[in-house]
């Protein structure tokens, strides 16, 4: 594998987490928007997209394989949580 290929596989491996990261901070900021003013889009975005790394990279070693649905579900959950901690904890 030379390595363009590499690079390929890599960004193929995070791109989920990259644009389920996005999306969802995009659906934050449109959603609650007046609660979230003071936060930047680019943090939201970072934490989401860290976290759902962090979930590919988990599901990876441990089912030795990625697309595992299990691993998305994973992405999702972490995604979701980060966003909360990043943005909307501190609603009530």
């Amino acid at each position: 594998m030379g390595p363009l290929d590499a690079l390929w596989h890599i960004a193929n491996f995070f791109g989920p987490a990259i644009g389920v990261g996005l999306i969802a901070s995009a659906l934050c900021k449109l959603i609650w928007w007046k609660d979230l003013r003071a936060i930047a889009f680019s943090g939201l975005a970072l934490w989401a997209m860290a976290a759902g790394a962090v979930a590919l990279v988990g599901g990876l070693v441990i089912f030795g394989r990625d697309g595992r649905m299990a691993t998305y579900g994973l992405l999702m959950a972490t995604t979701a949580l980060a966003l909360w901690w990043r943005g909307l904890r501190h609603l009530r």
